[in-house]
């Protein structure tokens, strides 16, 4: 218990975990609004468009996060200079916002396709019916049900988002667990188990409501047919 006191005395560790759920939630609202968008040129009638919604969606999902990751440094913030703030530690992390973001929001397009699929082909056909161009059915009939159709896969989704978190570290976020946790175990490798399960347990009291809320929604919001 000592152990646990004096780490926690001398690092930051609760501040770490609010620097990755910042993260999260900053992605989390991006990825949504791109992930929308994407699936919207997936459903679209423009063949061009779920082209590049599908190439997107291909690319993103089979590239490892921490490619992405070092791409926002070393590519675009050094080559490119693309540039969020004058503060080094602001920039940074926005930059892993932005890799977050664009990483999953792959993922939120698939979640949210296979929630159109469980929309009843007679929504779209009745909405052409009454009159109904594309984005009016997508926005006001298909995407409200898909929405209530993957929650569970959303759900999941924003859980990985948390663990992908740890990742920013390659983009130079150095406040959050993963860099952390490697300097603790650098400097302190004689409680590196108390140190394991500090970050272990810290996970699983984020992960776990997430989970219970998630199949909670699922339940309520499921669309009984």
């Amino acid at each position: 218990m000592n152990g646990f006191l004096e780490l926690f005395s001398q690092y930051d560790v609760l501040g770490a975990f609010l620097v990755n759920i910042e993260l999260t939630l900053w992605s989390a609202l991006f990825s949504m609004i791109l992930g929308v968008i994407l699936v919207v040129m997936r459903i679209s009638p423009i063949s061009s468009l779920r082209t590049v919604a599908g190439a997107y969606v291909e690319l993103f999902k089979n590239l490892p996060l921490t490619i992405i990751m070092v791409f926002m440094v070393l590519g675009a913030y050094a080559q490119l200079k693309l540039s969020f703030s004058d503060t080094f530690a602001t920039n940074f992390f926005w930059l892993a916002v932005t890799g977050l973001s664009l990483y999953t929001a792959a993922f939120v397009c698939e979640s949210l396709r296979s929630g159109i699929n469980t929309v009843p082909l007679g929504q779209a056909e009745a909405a052409r019916a009454l009159g109904l161009g594309f984005m009016q059915s997508a926005t006001e009939i298909i995407l409200p049900q898909a929405f209530r159709g993957s929650v569970a896969p959303l759900g999941n989704t924003l859980i990985a988002l948390l663990k992908n978190s740890t990742v920013a570290a390659a983009a130079s976020v150095a406040t959050e667990t993963s860099s952390l946790m490697s300097e603790m175990i650098e400097f302190r490798p004689d409680v590196i188990v108390q140190i394991f399960l500090i970050f272990a347990l810290g996970y699983v009291i984020l992960i776990i409501p997430i989970g219970m809320l998630t199949t909670y929604l699922s339940n309520k919001l499921a669309v009984r047919r």
